[in-house]
């Protein structure tokens, strides 16, 4: 039996196509092994699936702001480095599948130090500082954006589109409904911050909520510890995290207001719902974000809100624009060509092992 090492975490983001990938590998007859990290998401994602082995390392958090953790971090990646390398080395895998994030960059170098040849998938339009760290010691780039091959050595480059996960085609828009005990006659607003949650999106919903609850149902993905129990109205239901009713309350959704990490933009493209995006500012992000929102906007997929305009009376004024404007971006979504980018990824995934 061939064996794989998949790695990536940190966020839901970093392991959604890991997700996607495993079933698929193992009905291929792959035996999946995978490194996270200790207390991560994608521990909770991961470690409970039938049949893949799950392990983990020491990771720092690579931060581009000061913080005295930093100090500490470089010591934390190369623990993680050698843990790596030595449960790659027991392991033997044929190839390693890096989703990104930190977790992802001591798994890569173990890799490497193994000379077992290592492929990385780059969701976003511009690479991340985990992916640009790693990609020297990466055999293939896997690509979401066609664009992105103007950012990656042209020797290592492969473009094969967005990966998404076939159960979200599986939601049934009346199990969310019942989920949320909202009504089929009113909109129905989906609020996604991420899977670690936005606080600044969570604050700026729930002070124009009053606002929102005339027009539409809300239900809103809020991040671990991002409740508020004081909020009690009909129409508003919140979660931290959704895995199982996730494709049911998506199935439910009229459009979508979600910050703009790639893969979640994908997967609303690929299920025709209309968004307004709401990127992470240059204060918190590298720009991705901003990079990813604008793609989509001139495309004619999303609406865009910028983090310093999201609120009062302007927020609740671009709901109600993209709600109107529904129907127009449902078309061009439904235009977009349909690409079998997880059968493109297990073909390189084959090609190099």
């Amino acid at each position: 039996m061939r064996r794989i090492l998949l790695t990536g975490g940190g966020s839901a983001g970093h392991v959604s196509v890991n997700l996607a990938l495993i079933p698929r590998l193992q009905a291929a007859g792959w035996q999946v092994d995978y490194i996270g990290s200790e207390k991560g998401i994608e521990r909770t994602l991961i470690e409970g699936l039938s049949g893949v082995h799950y392990e983990a390392v020491s990771t720092g958090k690579l931060r581009r702001y000061f913080d005295w953790k930093n100090i500490m971090d470089p010591v934390h990646v190369m623990k993680g480095v050698l843990q790596a390398y030595r449960i790659i080395h027991k392991r033997k895998p044929s190839v390693i599948f890096s989703k990104g994030g930190f977790v992802s960059v001591p798994v890569v170098i173990g890799g490497w130090m193994n000379r077992i040849p290592v492929i990385i998938h780059e969701s976003d339009l511009t690479p991340g500082l985990a992916n640009r760290i790693a990609i020297p010691f990466a055999t293939r780039v896997c690509l979401t954006f066609a664009e992105t091959e103007q950012r990656v050595p042209i020797d290592k480059a492969t473009y094969v589109g967005a990966v998404i996960r076939a159960e979200l085609f599986e939601g049934q828009a009346t199990k969310g409904l019942m989920l949320c005990d909202f009504v089929r006659s009113k909109p129905v607003l989906l609020i996604m911050g991420g899977s670690l949650g936005s606080q600044r999106v969570n604050g700026a919903i729930r002070s124009v909520l009053p606002e929102l609850l005339k027009d539409f149902q809300v239900v809103h993905i809020c991040g671990q510890g991002n409740l508020d129990e004081r909020l009690k109205m009909r129409g508003y239901k919140q979660f931290e995290f959704l895995k199982d009713e996730l494709p049911s309350v998506m199935a439910m959704a009229d459009i979508v207001l979600s910050r703009a990490g790639a893969n979640a933009i994908f997967e609303f493209l690929a299920l025709h719902k209309p968004m307004l995006l709401i990127p992470l500012s240059l204060e918190a992000s590298r720009g991705d974000q901003i990079a990813n929102a604008r793609s989509f906007e001139r495309q004619g997929y999303a609406h865009v809100l910028q983090e310093a305009d999201a609120q009062g009376d302007a927020l609740v004024a671009a709901v109600r624009a993209l709600y109107a404007s529904r129907e127009e971006i449902v078309r061009q979504m439904e235009a977009h060509p349909h690409e079998d980018a997880l059968l493109r990824l297990l073909q390189v995934i084959e090609e190099i092992a």
